[in-house]
Parts: C-alpha cells; sequence; structure tokens
C-alpha cells in the first residue's frame, strides 16, 4: 500500500512538472511571438521553415473541413437563393393570371354598359401547416381557423389559381379539401366559348371535365374558371386549362402548385343581398299614378 501510494505520488509530481513545462513553454512562443526585433523576426522565420512543412499531415485535416464548411456555406446559400427565385416565380405568374383576366374583363366592359362588379374579395393567408394526401382523400390542415374569421366553406387559392375549400373549422385550425379529392365538385365555366361544365377530383393531380356544354367547341389549352353558381366558389377563380388524357378523356391542368403548396389564401367573400318579394328588387316604394284629372 506504501509503494503504491509513493507511486501516485510520483505520477502526480511528474504531471505537475510537464504541465509547468508546457505552460512556461507556451508563455515563451507567446513573448517570442510579440517581440517586435528583426532578429527575433529572422528567429522566427526560421522556427517556420523547420516544422511547418513538416506537420501538413496535421494540417491537412483542418484545410479539408475549412473547405467543407465553406462548400456548405455556399449550397446554402444558393438554396436560399433558389427559394427566393421560386417565390418570385409564383408572384410572376399570380401578376400574369391578373393581366390575363383584367384583359378579358376589359373587353367585355367594353361591349356592354351598367356593369355591376361583384362584390370586392377580402383573403386571409394560412400556411399547410400537414397534408394528408393518399390515394383515398386529398386535404389538409392549416394554421388558421374560426378566431381569424374562416368559415365553412370558404374558397382557397395559392396565388395562382384554386386550391379547394374550407371543410371543418377548429378555433385555430382548420381543414381544407383540395380539387382533387374525390368528394370535390365544382361549377365551371371554359373560356372564351363560354360552355358550362363540373369539374370532378378522382383523387389525382389531373380531375376530370364533365356535363360539359358543346363539348365539340372544347379546345386543349381552353381556360376554365369557376363559374359562381351554387354560391360556394366566387366567380372567375382560376383552375387550369383543358388538356386530353391518354385515352381521349376531358381533364384539367390544374393552375395551383400542389406540389410545393406552402401557404394559401382564403376567400372571405361579402354574402350577397337577399331579395324578398317582388319589391325588395326594385328597392323603392312604387308611385301611384293618378287615373283621372287632366296630365300638367
Amino acid at each position: 500500500m506504501a509503494a503504491q501510494q509513493q507511486v501516485n505520488a510520483s505520477w502526480r509530481a511528474l504531471r505537475r512538472l510537464v504541465l509547468g513545462l508546457i505552460l512556461v513553454l507556451f508563455l515563451a512562443l507567446f513573448v517570442l511571438w510579440r517581440i517586435d526585433n528583426p532578429r527575433v523576426e529572422r528567429f522566427r522565420m526560421a522556427i517556420v521553415d523547420r516544422f511547418v512543412p513538416n506537420m501538413e499531415w496535421v494540417l491537412a485535416p483542418v484545410t479539408k473541413f475549412s473547405r467543407i464548411i465553406s462548400d456548405y456555406q455556399s449550397y446554402t446559400l444558393i438554396y436560399e437563393r433558389n427559394q427566393e427565385l421560386r417565390q418570385e416565380l409564383q408572384r410572376m405568374k399570380g401578376w400574369q393570371e391578373a393581366a390575363l383576366q383584367l384583359e378579358q374583363t376589359n373587353a367585355q366592359l367594353r361591349a356592354l354598359n351598367n356593369v355591376r362588379l361583384s362584390p370586392g374579395l377580402r383573403f386571409v393567408t394560412g400556411e399547410v401547416i400537414t397534408d394528408s394526401g393518399s390515394p383515398f382523400s386529398q386535404s389538409g390542415l392549416l394554421n388558421v381557423g374560426r378566431l381569424d374569421g374562416i368559415l365553412d366553406g370558404q374558397a382557397t387559392v395559392d396565388g395562382l389559381g384554386l386550391v379547394g375549400r374550407i371543410s371543418g373549422v377548429a378555433e385555430q385550425t382548420s381543414r381544407i379539401i383540395f380539387l382533387t379529392d374525390a368528394s370535390s365538385q365544382v361549377p365551371v365555366i371554359i373560356r372564351p366559348i363560354g360552355s358550362r361544365a363540373i369539374v370532378q377530383g378522382e383523387n389525382n393531380i389531373a380531375p376530370r371535365l364533365l356535363f360539359i356544354e358543346s363539348v365539340e367547341d372544347v379546345l386543349p389549352g381552353m381556360r376554365v374558371v369557376t363559374s359562381g353558381d351554387g354560391g360556394v366558389f366566387p366567380a372567375d377563380l382560376l383552375i387550369g386549362q383543358v388538356v386530353f388524357d391518354s385515352s381521349g378523356k376531358l381533364r384539367i391542368a390544374l393552375a395551383a402548385d400542389f406540389e410545393a403548396l406552402e401557404f394559401v389564401r382564403i376567400l372571405r367573400t361579402s354574402p350577397l343581398d337577399q331579395i324578398d318579394g317582388v319589391g325588395g328588387l326594385v328597392g323603392v316604394e312604387r308611385t301611384e299614378i293618378p287615373t283621372e284629372g287632366p296630365l300638367e
């Protein structure tokens, strides 16, 4: 036991001596590197020439790791820039669609007088926090709900086209049924021929176009917009373009980007005035016309 204690004491003393020498060496190197003298400078350069070339095997991993970090930062910057460009492209497509709609509306207004426009649309922006798309259901969960003014049946768009409708609202969340869901049926108008039809989801990316008026006049590339029939969706919301599948069936190439669906706009439409009776349509009381006496 005494011998073991003596050995331990010797090791402790040796460790203290080694640590002391290392500290003295580091202090000497620090002082040496801080001295501003030509002779000391030549001595420092001689030390660097003597030891640094022999330590390349130590510096190589450090250099490689630094390059990896630099490359990762470059890739991260490129990815962020790519995301910004994608968002900018999406906004530009939205402006393009708005310009097309304004052009068509302007052409119609040139031929009409006393046109009453639809009530203005307001919207709430929400984030798609989950996407439950599957072969049997196409829906998602939003981070906005009843506290944000969301109601059942409100239409949702992504800036490019119609995405779906709200089906189920909680206090802070809501559920959206996509156009691609099998339970989704939207009355539409095919532009520019004006034929009415129904867009029916089939749990795939290209819904069917059914019950078409003048089906022989429908051509690929024609734009499909909501008709507003039924009062669920506002009129003139872009859905997509007409395409033919491999079997010759009419389908819709959706304008909304379902593959990168992150944010949507929930449209808060103003309810239309209800007309009760004949007098409600006129809005003013009828003036009695006298049946006797001279007219002035």
